[in-house]
């Protein structure tokens, strides 16, 4: 029951992450994106995996947290590539914040 509850969470907490990809390759922005935020939430994915495998419970529930830890990395690479877009189209000016 402890591991279905957890697959719960983590299918929960994923079902973010594809939509998340999806829109910043769509808008090609980096707009309302944290690096700091995501590199938090791929550290707290590691831990999950690196706690599961300490633990020795390799099963489904590890392929859930790597999975979500694929999809916070992709969009973290998105970003990156929207970021290079961004500078390239500006000339590597950042616009003023108000």
């Amino acid at each position: 029951m402890k591991e279905i509850l957890e697959v719960i969470m983590l299918v929960c907490f994923g079902i973010s992450w594809p939509i998340s990809v999806w829109k910043s390759i769509c808008s090609g922005s980096t707009s309302g994106k944290s690096v700091i935020f995501m590199l938090a939430i791929i550290i707290g994915y590691i831990a999950g995996i690196a706690s599961k495998i300490v633990g020795g419970q390799i099963n489904y529930v590890l392929f859930m947290y790597c999975l979500n830890l694929l999809m916070v990395s992709i969009d973290l690479g998105v970003y990156f590539v929207n970021k290079h877009r961004e500078n390239a189209m500006t000339g590597g000016v950042q616009p003023k914040r108000a």
